[in-house]
């Protein structure tokens, strides 16, 4: 099954991070929540482990939009983005497929709704 969006970037895990940030930005998304994958893992498990983030991100706008139409869609958000070094000197980034994501509510309007999220997603990680 597949639930995200993904593409390969030739730069490292600090720029690419750096560079999705802005695109999501000009996207209208903002990050409300990240996640240190490596630190948690070293912290917790005390393993150490490739660089990896998972930007939890969210556009206003259509956020609001879909809690006015679905209360409970506040389960499915923020929308995720991974960022992951391939430790070959390029990084993964990938979006959740929004669409996937949403049809768990079996609302034809959400999923309307889900496929502009991800066209804006998909321009975000196309840009870089």
């Amino acid at each position: 099954m597949k639930y995200g969006y993904f593409r390969n970037v030739n730069s490292s895990f600090s720029i690419t991070e750096d560079k999705i940030k802005i695109a999501l930005k000009e996207q209208g998304f903002g990050v409300m929540t990240e996640i240190d994958v490596r630190k948690t893992i070293k912290e917790k498990l005390n393993i150490d482990y490739k660089q990896y983030k998972i930007l939890g991100v969210c556009n206003p706008p259509l956020a609001h939009q879909a809690l006015e139409n679905e209360p409970d869609i506040g389960l499915l958000l923020p929308c995720n983005v991974i960022v992951v070094d391939n430790e070959d000197g390029t990084t993964k980034v990938g979006a959740i497929d929004t669409h996937s994501m949403m049809s768990v509510t079996g609302r034809e309007d959400m999923l309307t709704m889900a496929n502009h999220i991800n066209e804006l997603l998909q321009n975000a990680v196309d840009s870089l």
